[in-house]
């Protein structure tokens, strides 16, 4: 059964962000002073994947007013766009984007036939707080780190303690080559974070998202599918 949207309050939403990640950041403190092996060679692994995936076809947008990007993928003149809604919490969003997503930027983003966009939902603070460590550097990292969420989802989001849970971000964030104080002040940034909930808002409220993920194809709403569906409803609009 597919994540079920639950609209909150913005201001209660994003109150506590900001003191969960500076006790997250205290924690860590107190165990290491600097990136083991380990993160090393992740960090080395994900600079690459976040170059190639840059190099392909690297977002076009600009920010708007309150500065926040459109994250995109492909020629914004492919003849299909293809726009995902995904939560960084929710498990269908992390099958479809270790399976199906793959299939679509092989395929389609890569080759020229189709602009993907990707846009937040927000089920639950540890989503907007990962949202905002993938958003943190702007358009030139978000796409490594949004593979890394999800690919990780079961690590960094499990058990109910919010303080491991920013920090597990925190490390995720260091591993794709940020520094501490640009996540602190990430993180921490409430107007930042106040302005992405509303932004989620209209969205979903435009486009009549109720679940994730949600895919809507040259301007048509659909629920979550398999790839072979995907292709085929792609294949249509190419052929029109």
């Amino acid at each position: 059964m597919m994540n079920r949207i639950i609209m909150i309050g913005a201001t209660a939403f994003v109150a506590s962000a900001g003191a969960l990640f500076l006790q997250a950041n205290q924690a860590a403190a107190q165990t290491t002073t600097e990136q083991t092996a380990t993160e090393q060679t992740q960090a080395a692994d994900t600079t690459e994947a976040m170059t190639d995936t840059a190099t392909e076809s690297a977002p076009q947008a600009m920010p708007n007013d309150a500065g926040i990007y459109e994250m995109t993928l492909g020629p914004a003149d492919a003849k299909v766009t293809v726009m995902e809604y995904a939560s960084f919490t929710c498990p269908h969003c992390a099958n479809f984007h270790k399976d199906t997503f793959k299939q679509l930027k092989a395929n389609y983003i890569d080759t020229g036939k189709v602009q993907f966009i990707y846009r937040d939902v927000y089920f639950d603070r540890p989503g907007l707080w990962a949202a905002m460590v993938a958003r943190c550097d702007g358009p030139t990292r978000f796409f490594g780190i949004v593979d890394m969420l999800f690919s990780q989802q079961r690590e960094w989001v499990s058990g109910s303690d919010p303080v491991a849970i920013a920090d597990n971000l925190r490390k995720i964030g260091k591993v794709a080559g940020m520094s501490d104080e640009k996540l602190e002040a990430c993180l921490t940034d409430a107007d930042k974070a106040k302005a992405l909930f509303e932004w989620f808002e209209a969205n979903a409220e435009a486009d009549g998202i109720t679940s994730t993920p949600s895919l809507v194809i040259n301007g048509e709403a659909h629920g979550n599918m398999s790839y072979a569906d995907l292709s085929e409803i792609i294949e249509k609009e190419l052929a029109e």
